[in-house]
């Protein structure tokens, strides 16, 4: 392998996979059926400065969009254009560093752990992300004295972004009757995640993913992607891919959030696809509780039983291990009797 390439080394890991690639296995493989782009929900967040009408229409068309989709997208979302070319740049040059040097930290004030690329637990192809990441604590970011161009651009972003959810969490506890600061409480810098990810060119990409199949573990998910494309999420039982708009942040509903509201905002499966030609990246803000944090519907009958985050986390990572993919929500159902 060339010591200063950057790319992960996929094809040498995981050649076994590549190499069982027969009429038996190819079952195992996604297959991508050719489909239309869909327009997420649009919201201009600008509503909410004028007056109450418009402040109103405009926190119905999130809650709505949260409970029928799962994703929307936001424009006047109070990030300038400045800070995501800003963070874009940076991140594209980290990523260019050696694999090794991503590998090994070399340079980055990051927790170890932080590099991640494929899928370690993958038993076939279909269960392996063509995808690589940082995967940041903000504590790892925040107060860091702005070390160098990447550490104060991540800083600058994950401040705004921070806000932005904390303020559309509120909107969605606010449209279900919850005046709740529940989130202010319990989603701290040392609990959320900005995570910085590549899909490179994948030779084989229309049987590959770039990330699995999957919903999100926490409240909300800020998405910042690029024009590329390869979003897609289930709607109405069927697979359709999301139209990137330049000017928009993506947002989607987590499981923590499902299962708080009771039901009410959904959590939706969403993957990205593999792209032969070019490579894209995103950035995504995830927006956790503490470990010890107690989630409990806020809405009773409740459909799911108490749980922390932790035992979640934990349960999604032992299902990984066991079966490849995460089970999630189903697993913290209340019996029925």
């Amino acid at each position: 392998m060339d010591e200063s390439s950057p790319e992960p080394p996929f094809h040498e890991t995981y050649k076994t996979l590549f190499n069982n690639l027969t009429d038996t296995t190819q079952k195992n493989f996604p297959q991508f059926p050719v489909m239309e782009e869909v327009e997420l929900p649009l919201v201009d967040l600008n509503q909410l400065n004028l007056g109450d009408s418009e402040r109103e229409s405009c926190k119905k068309q999130i809650a709505r969009a949260s409970q029928e989709w799962g994703f929307f997208q936001v424009i006047n979302h109070g990030i300038s254009r400045e800070i995501l070319e800003n963070m874009r740049r940076e991140q594209v040059k980290l990523f260019k560093k050696p694999f090794q040097d991503k590998t090994n930290g070399k340079d980055l004030n990051f927790s170890a752990g932080s590099y991640r690329w494929g899928a370690p637990t993958a038993t076939c192809l279909g269960q392996l992300s063509w995808s690589e990441a940082f995967h940041v604590s903000l504590s790892d970011i925040l107060g860091s004295g702005g070390l160098n161009n990447l550490c104060s651009t991540m800083e600058q972003y994950a401040t705004t972004v921070s806000e932005l959810a904390q303020k559309l969490a509120d909107i969605l506890a606010e449209k279900i009757g919850q005046k709740s600061i529940f989130f202010k409480e319990t989603c701290l810098s040392s609990t959320c995640y900005l995570r910085m990810n590549r899909y490179p060119p994948c030779p084989m990409s229309s049987q590959m993913f770039g990330i699995m199949p999957h919903t999100d573990s926490d409240f909300l998910t800020v998405l910042h992607q690029d024009h590329i494309g390869g979003l897609q999420l289930v709607k109405d039982g069927k697979w359709i891919a999301v139209k990137p708009n330049p000017e928009a942040l993506v947002i989607n509903i987590g499981d923590l959030m499902q299962a708080w509201s009771n039901n009410i905002y959904k959590s939706v499966e969403h993957r990205v696809v593999a792209n032969e030609l070019k490579e894209r990246f995103s950035t995504a803000y995830f927006l956790c509780p503490s470990y010890d944090t107690v989630i409990q519907s806020c809405i009773q009958p409740s459909v799911y039983r108490r749980f922390s985050f932790g035992e979640y986390r934990k349960q999604v990572q032992e299902d990984v291990k066991s079966f490849g993919y995460k089970v999630g929500l189903p697993r913290f159902l209340v019996p029925s009797h």
